[in-house]
């Protein structure tokens, strides 16, 4: 089933008066929405039994909940002593993530830094093939690491990159931004075409079964000549992309991803714009 949820608490969520995130299971299933992405964007920093008492809470709501690693994650770093912590940063993530019942973790690849793009993406593969491993040898593989598109043009992370990346094995799985892919393309996301050129290469390279239930975040997102500036709501009428095309993609092409919208402020309302979008398109075909 195709699922639709925000990143973190919307404005909304606080104006209501709720601050903890056990609340955010009960919230996010009133609004009529499916799932929920924690970050650990600063760092791991939960105990056990605060891990459990937030995964039963969305258990009991029934609401999906998955995490984002820290963002300061660097597999091109050419310190090994950078990867290790990127490694930890990944696997601690993937750890909290089982004891909350979730089993998706989305994390940044790598930035490119002085290296040539080539020597990046293939320092980063390696260092990739080497968090797999740790990955099996930590009980984690029945979860999924979802490495992610980028949206400055210096960070590693093209469509081609990520579907590199997860060829190593079926552990990983695309995390699309389809907001960074179009704010690094320089507004390429404008038509069903747009995404269904996207989406079927995705599909040729990993197969359908693997692309079916792909993860996305989608947000209108400002950009500049180096890509991406900053994450905008619905509202904005400047800056794509538009969902509705995606929407009409997705149902052409029979795929039920996990949707989560990184709306600056407006995540929830914005994450039910599309579940309605979806829903009309699904409804029209």
């Amino acid at each position: 089933m195709i699922k639709f949820g925000p990143s973190g608490n919307s404005e909304s969520f606080y104006a209501a008066g709720y601050s903890h995130t056990e609340q955010s299971a009960a919230f996010v299933r009133g609004m009529g929405l499916d799932c929920f992405e924690y970050s650990f964007g600063r760092g791991v920093r939960m105990t056990e039994a605060k891990a459990h008492s937030i995964g039963n809470a969305f258990a009991e709501a029934g609401v999906e909940i998955s995490v984002h690693a820290p963002y300061y994650i660097n597999f091109a770093n050419p310190a090994e002593e950078s990867a290790e912590n990127s490694y930890g940063y990944v696997l601690d993530s993937g750890r909290v993530l089982a004891q909350m019942g979730g089993r998706r973790c989305v994390f940044h690849s790598a930035t490119q830094g002085k290296l040539s793009r080539e020597e990046a993406v293939a320092l980063t593969e390696e260092r990739l093939k080497r968090l797999c491993e740790r990955i099996y040898a930590s009980g984690l593989e029945n979860l999924l690491f979802c490495p992610e598109t980028m949206g400055k043009i210096a960070q590693i992370g093209t469509l081609e990159e990520i579907v590199r990346f997860c060829k190593i094995d079926k552990v990983f799985l695309p995390a699309v931004d389809f907001g960074h892919l179009n704010a690094r393309e320089q507004g390429s996301l404008r038509t069903e075409e747009d995404y269904l050129a996207r989406l079927e290469y995705m599909i040729a390279e990993l197969g359908y079964e693997r692309v079916k239930h792909f993860h996305v975040h989608f947000s209108k997102i400002q950009y500049g000549g180096k890509g991406e500036i900053r994450h905008l709501t619905f509202e904005d009428t400047q800056y794509g992309p538009e969902f509705a095309p995606l929407a009409s993609a997705l149902v052409k092409l029979k795929l039920e991803p996990y949707i989560v919208s990184e709306s600056a402020g407006t995540q929830a309302e914005d994450a039910l714009a599309m579940k309605r979008m979806y829903e009309q398109a699904a409804a029209v075909r």
